[in-house]
């Protein structure tokens, strides 16, 4: 049997190519307080160019409703969509409620980005009456 080959080296803003070499699966015993989090009310209204909102929700919790200037990519996909994140700049990760966002925050945060958990995610996105949309017209966006 085949291993996979691993993903391509990620050239970060110290100048060094590093190897994503842990799934983000493997992060899973991650104690969301053990992570840099910030809580909704601390996110800019609107994002610096370079800093991305990573959503890591699955396709169906992103359809039902998210922040307009999200950028998806389903947690389990992610180590193969790397290359998608800046290679500068802050990426602020959220989910619905904050545990898998912040096993993605360590992830990140282990391979070499400098990634901030959004503490309790999408659901207290919507309670503090934050934009949402969704991908189902004539449907108001929610969080699922």
């Amino acid at each position: 049997m085949r291993r996979p080959r691993a993903p391509p080296p990620v050239r970060r803003q110290d100048g060094v190519n590093r190897t994503p070499t842990d799934s983000v699966a493997a992060s899973s015993g991650v104690n969301p307080q053990s992570v840099p989090s910030v809580s909704v009310s601390e996110l800019p209204d609107e994002f610096p160019e370079g800093t991305v909102l990573l959503d890591v929700r699955e396709d169906d919790e992103w359809e039902a409703g998210h922040a307009p200037e999200a950028l998806h990519i389903p947690m389990g996909e992610l180590a193969g969509r790397l290359d998608e994140l800046p290679e500068n700049g802050d990426v602020y990760v959220i989910c619905r409620s904050g545990g898998r966002s912040a096993r993605v925050t360590a992830y990140l945060n282990d391979n070499g980005w400098d990634a901030v958990n959004v503490d309790g995610g999408m659901s207290r996105w919507a309670v503090a009456g934050r934009p949402l949309v969704g991908e189902y017209e004539g449907v108001p966006p929610q969080v699922i």
